[in-house]
């Protein structure tokens, strides 16, 4: 892979190289913010307040857990907050797997600017 970078790269002008590196890879904190914005922005604001309400929820389930008495109310809460936390795990993983989309969209773009600049390179527009 390496060496068809390098193909890649001698091929490429410096200014095509510069364009290139202006859209490298973002930053971690770029890309988690970056899933909030976009025509699914509202989804992904929504899972993350229902997996924030579930995660407190889940904490309070535990408060309680620790704090009953009685064997049965324990399994109940007990369940109860597994089940908040198994909701706040599924929606982390699934803004996660949105944010892997964004990095997946973003290199199929990145290989698209590449292949253009190399077509243009070959077969110049006159």
């Amino acid at each position: 892979m390496n060496k068809l970078d390098e193909l890649i790269g001698q091929a490429l002008t410096d200014e095509d190289r510069a364009l290139l590196a202006s859209h490298g890879e973002p930053g971690y904190l770029t890309q988690a913010f970056g899933i909030f914005r976009g025509p699914l922005a509202w989804v992904m604001w929504f899972v993350n307040f229902a997996g924030g309400l579930a995660f407190i929820a889940g904490a309070y389930a535990v408060w309680k857990l620790f704090g009953t008495t009685e064997p049965v109310a324990a399994v109940q809460w007990g369940i109860g907050a597994l089940f908040l936390f198994q909701v706040t795990t599924l929606c982390k993983t699934f803004m996660g797997n949105q944010m892997q989309t964004n990095r997946m969209l973003r290199e199929m773009k990145r290989l698209e600017l590449q292949i253009s600049l190399l077509r243009d390179l070959r077969h110049p527009v006159k």
